[in-house]
């Protein structure tokens, strides 16, 4: 099994050098070839311990975190009294905390409506923060003005969920994948950042020859490896991968999941593995933590937490998961 996991996906699948449309228009589904196991859905749902770098990933002990949040609280407002008095809020995120360390790959795992990407979205600023501490690298970020944390947006990226609405239907591909190296990397050439998006389609499995190309031309796992890559552009330590595989078909899925670990590896990345499926992020993670109505309810090893969870929900979580 870990043969299966360190392997290189066949990225023949999703590019192999031809017009990734049939001959009716139509986006094709991304091919199994790369998934690691004989069966499609065994290839997601069955983990991958062994081949799991040893981290020490305690709460105590070990190299400092990279990541620090603290009590971190997200609001929104839901109703305003007479002369908006009275206010009454929704605790999106109500009080979370947990550590990253460097090089672990952190899962957050709860159902539609837990707070999970709240969560996400407010370590990065797309989401507003009611309360709380964020450290990174052992430095408060979450009160600086936007100017100050300008440079934390090249540490710390994000792979969003959807991977055809979070790329820019007018922008071709080498566009979308060199804008954040415009507002990192001002004075790179164009030739420069040609051949650094060149670089970038390759390690995730497409053929450089794609730049010119705009994300309807892409089936879902393409583009997915095509926003993978726009969040590595800048050489971040920290990606925040907000569902990546939800929207994907299950041998696809395994292809994405293997390209993070291989990523992982490569560049030393820190990973919060945010999904809904368990399995998923049992089988990708280091230490997972789930996530209900806004509040960590338990968080361990990932072999702990799936193999003896102790709060009920964390049980219900993994009884729901499909079995063969």
């Amino acid at each position: 099994m870990g043969d299966s996991v360190q392997k290189r996906p066949d990225p023949a699948g999703e590019s192999g050098g031809e017009t990734p449309r049939d001959s009716e228009g139509e986006t094709p589904r991304d091919s199994g070839s790369g998934a690691p196991c004989d069966s499609e859905e065994e290839s997601v749902r069955e983990a991958s311990r062994d081949c799991r770098p040893q981290l020490d990933c305690g709460e105590s002990g070990g190299a400092p975190a990279l990541l620090d949040v603290r009590d971190l609280r997200v609001s929104y407002p839901l109703k305003r009294g007479i002369f908006g008095r009275g206010e009454k809020l929704f605790n999106a995120v109500d009080g979370v905390s947990f550590k990253i360390r460097r090089g672990e790959i952190l899962g957050l795992v709860g159902e539609s409506g837990s707070g999970k990407t709240t969560t996400g979205r407010a370590i990065v600023r797309l989401a507003p923060i009611s309360g709380g501490e964020i450290f990174y690298g052992g430095k408060e970020i979450s009160k600086l003005p936007n100017s100050k944390f300008a440079p934390y947006r090249k540490k710390i990226q994000m792979i969003f969920q959807d991977p055809f609405n979070s790329l820019n239907p007018r922008m071709n591909i080498f566009e979308i994948i060199s804008e954040p190296l415009d507002i990192h990397f001002p004075k790179m050439t164009k030739a420069q950042k040609r051949d650094r998006t060149a670089e970038l389609l390759e390690i995730v499995g497409l053929e450089s020859g794609h730049m010119a190309r705009f994300p309807h031309e892409f089936s879902g796992g393409q583009r997915q490896r095509i926003g993978i890559a726009r969040a590595l552009a800048v050489e971040p330590e920290l990606v925040i991968c907000d569902e990546p595989v939800s929207a994907l078909d299950v041998s696809v899925q395994a292809q994405i999941i293997n390209l993070l670990q291989q990523l992982r590896r490569r560049f030393n990345l820190t990973l919060l593995f945010i999904a809904h499926d368990i399995a998923v992020v049992e089988y990708l993670s280091d230490r997972i933590m789930v996530m209900t109505d806004g509040k960590i309810v338990e968080q361990g090893p990932a072999r702990d937490v799936c193999e003896r969870p102790q709060n009920p929900y964390t049980k219900k979580l993994i009884a729901a998961v499909p079995k063969f």
